[in-house]
Protein backbone atom coordinates (compact mmCIF):
# COMPACT_ATOMS: atom_id res chain seq x y z
CA UNK A 1 0.00 0.00 0.00
CA UNK A 2 1.12 3.55 -0.63
CA UNK A 3 2.04 5.98 1.68
CA UNK A 4 1.38 8.86 -1.25
CA UNK A 5 -2.03 10.29 0.47
CA UNK A 6 -2.09 13.27 -1.95
CA UNK A 7 -1.87 13.42 -6.42
CA UNK A 8 0.05 16.05 -7.02
CA UNK A 9 -2.08 18.11 -10.12
CA UNK A 10 -0.82 21.64 -11.09
CA UNK A 11 1.00 24.65 -9.89
CA UNK A 12 -1.92 27.14 -8.83
CA UNK A 13 -0.37 30.09 -8.38
CA UNK A 14 3.54 31.12 -7.98
CA UNK A 15 5.76 34.55 -7.49
CA UNK A 16 9.05 35.61 -7.91
CA UNK A 17 10.82 37.40 -5.63
CA UNK A 18 14.01 39.63 -5.74
CA UNK A 19 15.38 40.69 -2.70
CA UNK A 20 12.26 40.04 -0.92
CA UNK A 21 10.44 42.36 -3.58
CA UNK A 22 7.70 41.10 -5.98
CA UNK A 23 8.96 40.96 -9.61
CA UNK A 24 5.90 42.51 -10.77
CA UNK A 25 7.43 42.18 -15.08
CA UNK A 26 8.06 38.42 -15.00
CA UNK A 27 6.12 36.42 -17.83
CA UNK A 28 3.50 33.87 -16.87
CA UNK A 29 6.05 30.98 -16.92
CA UNK A 30 9.65 29.93 -15.56
CA UNK A 31 11.50 27.26 -16.32
CA UNK A 32 14.16 26.00 -13.85
CA UNK A 33 17.34 25.17 -14.79
CA UNK A 34 18.58 21.73 -15.86
CA UNK A 35 21.56 19.96 -13.84
CA UNK A 36 24.16 18.16 -15.85
CA UNK A 37 26.60 16.70 -14.13
CA UNK A 38 30.44 16.68 -15.21
CA UNK A 39 31.22 13.74 -16.80
CA UNK A 40 34.38 11.41 -17.06
CA UNK A 41 34.24 8.57 -20.04
CA UNK A 42 36.24 5.24 -18.38
CA UNK A 43 37.89 2.80 -20.43
CA UNK A 44 40.67 0.07 -20.37
CA UNK A 45 41.94 -3.04 -18.63
CA UNK A 46 38.79 -4.28 -16.41
CA UNK A 47 35.94 -2.69 -18.74
CA UNK A 48 34.20 -4.01 -21.44
CA UNK A 49 34.04 -1.12 -24.04
CA UNK A 50 33.84 2.74 -22.07
CA UNK A 51 31.20 4.35 -20.09
CA UNK A 52 31.20 7.34 -18.88
CA UNK A 53 30.43 8.29 -14.78
CA UNK A 54 29.29 11.36 -13.51
CA UNK A 55 31.01 12.80 -10.56
CA UNK A 56 28.62 14.02 -7.45
CA UNK A 57 28.44 17.65 -6.49
CA UNK A 58 29.93 18.30 -10.07
CA UNK A 59 27.55 20.18 -12.46
CA UNK A 60 28.06 22.27 -15.48
CA UNK A 61 26.96 25.92 -15.91
CA UNK A 62 23.72 25.35 -14.11
CA UNK A 63 21.78 28.87 -15.99
CA UNK A 64 18.25 30.33 -14.81
CA UNK A 65 16.93 32.35 -17.67
CA UNK A 66 13.51 34.86 -16.03
CA UNK A 67 11.24 36.04 -19.09
CA UNK A 68 10.04 39.48 -18.59
CA UNK A 69 6.52 40.91 -20.19
CA UNK A 70 8.23 44.30 -20.80
CA UNK A 71 11.24 46.13 -20.19
CA UNK A 72 10.57 47.45 -16.54
CA UNK A 73 12.79 48.43 -13.52
CA UNK A 74 12.43 44.52 -12.52
CA UNK A 75 14.35 43.80 -15.05
CA UNK A 76 17.38 46.47 -14.68
CA UNK A 77 17.61 45.58 -11.09
CA UNK A 78 18.96 41.93 -11.82
CA UNK A 79 21.47 43.39 -14.43
CA UNK A 80 24.11 44.40 -12.53
CA UNK A 81 27.04 41.84 -13.38
CA UNK A 82 29.50 42.93 -10.17
CA UNK A 83 26.75 41.91 -7.86
CA UNK A 84 25.08 38.47 -6.77
CA UNK A 85 20.99 37.69 -7.61
CA UNK A 86 18.86 36.50 -5.27
CA UNK A 87 15.74 35.21 -6.46
CA UNK A 88 12.75 33.47 -4.48
CA UNK A 89 10.36 31.57 -6.46
CA UNK A 90 7.02 30.57 -3.86
CA UNK A 91 3.91 28.52 -5.40
CA UNK A 92 1.46 27.06 -4.33
CA UNK A 93 1.00 23.26 -6.04
CA UNK A 94 -2.93 21.73 -6.43
CA UNK A 95 -3.07 18.04 -5.05
CA UNK A 96 -6.61 16.11 -4.89
CA UNK A 97 -6.28 13.64 -1.32
CA UNK A 98 -6.30 10.39 -2.56
CA UNK A 99 -8.88 9.69 0.58
CA UNK A 100 -11.35 11.89 -0.10
CA UNK A 101 -11.16 14.02 -3.30
CA UNK A 102 -10.76 17.25 -1.72
CA UNK A 103 -8.30 19.71 -3.19
CA UNK A 104 -5.27 20.76 -1.18
CA UNK A 105 -2.60 22.81 -1.14
CA UNK A 106 1.26 22.45 -0.19
CA UNK A 107 3.64 25.30 -0.20
CA UNK A 108 7.23 25.35 -2.82
CA UNK A 109 10.14 27.70 -2.44
CA UNK A 110 12.51 27.99 -4.92
CA UNK A 111 15.76 30.03 -3.98
CA UNK A 112 18.77 30.95 -6.63
CA UNK A 113 21.23 33.02 -6.02
CA UNK A 114 23.63 33.62 -9.52
CA UNK A 115 24.94 36.47 -11.56
CA UNK A 116 24.05 38.52 -14.71
CA UNK A 117 25.31 36.04 -17.43
CA UNK A 118 22.99 37.54 -20.24
CA UNK A 119 20.29 40.33 -21.36
CA UNK A 120 18.33 39.98 -24.15
CA UNK A 121 16.20 43.17 -24.70
CA UNK A 122 13.33 41.41 -27.00
CA UNK A 123 10.66 42.41 -29.54
CA UNK A 124 8.50 45.59 -30.12
CA UNK A 125 5.50 44.97 -31.74
CA UNK A 126 2.35 46.62 -31.07
CA UNK A 127 -0.13 45.33 -28.36
CA UNK A 128 2.86 42.35 -27.77
CA UNK A 129 4.51 41.72 -24.61
CA UNK A 130 7.99 42.22 -25.45
CA UNK A 131 9.84 38.69 -24.07
CA UNK A 132 12.66 40.36 -23.09
CA UNK A 133 14.88 38.27 -20.59
CA UNK A 134 17.97 37.77 -18.17
CA UNK A 135 19.84 34.91 -18.08
CA UNK A 136 21.69 34.11 -14.48
CA UNK A 137 24.69 31.89 -14.10
CA UNK A 138 23.51 30.18 -10.96
CA UNK A 139 26.16 29.02 -7.82
CA UNK A 140 23.63 28.21 -5.38
CA UNK A 141 19.91 27.14 -5.16
CA UNK A 142 17.24 25.40 -2.68
CA UNK A 143 14.54 23.68 -3.13
CA UNK A 144 11.73 23.17 -0.44
CA UNK A 145 8.06 21.73 -0.11
CA UNK A 146 6.01 21.92 2.52
CA UNK A 147 9.43 23.55 4.21
CA UNK A 148 10.83 20.25 3.48
CA UNK A 149 14.52 20.62 2.15
CA UNK A 150 14.59 18.79 -1.45
CA UNK A 151 17.84 20.21 -2.74
CA UNK A 152 20.36 22.11 -1.71
CA UNK A 153 22.95 23.00 -3.92
CA UNK A 154 26.13 25.58 -3.34
CA UNK A 155 28.98 25.05 -6.16
CA UNK A 156 30.92 27.86 -3.98
CA UNK A 157 30.34 26.35 -0.22
CA UNK A 158 31.16 22.46 -1.42
CA UNK A 159 27.59 21.79 -0.09
CA UNK A 160 24.66 19.32 -2.00
CA UNK A 161 22.16 17.61 -0.19
CA UNK A 162 19.07 15.84 -1.36
CA UNK A 163 15.97 15.48 0.61
CA UNK A 164 18.55 16.75 3.93
CA UNK A 165 21.05 13.71 3.09
CA UNK A 166 24.97 15.24 2.44
CA UNK A 167 25.76 13.85 -0.51
CA UNK A 168 29.19 14.56 -0.55
CA UNK A 169 30.01 13.74 3.33
CA UNK A 170 32.32 10.68 1.92
CA UNK A 171 33.86 12.91 -0.10
CA UNK A 172 34.41 15.19 2.52
CA UNK A 173 35.69 12.68 5.28
CA UNK A 174 38.70 11.85 2.79
CA UNK A 175 39.87 15.58 1.82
Amino acid sequence: MSNVLNVPEVVSNFNAYHNGNVLIGVANSITLPTFDPETESISGAGVLGSYDTAIPGHYSSIAQEINFRTLDEDIFDVMDPTQPVELTFRAAEQMTVKETGALDYRSMRIVERGRLKSFTPGTLELGKQMNASVTLELVYILIETDGEERLAYDKINDVFRINGADVLAKQHEYT
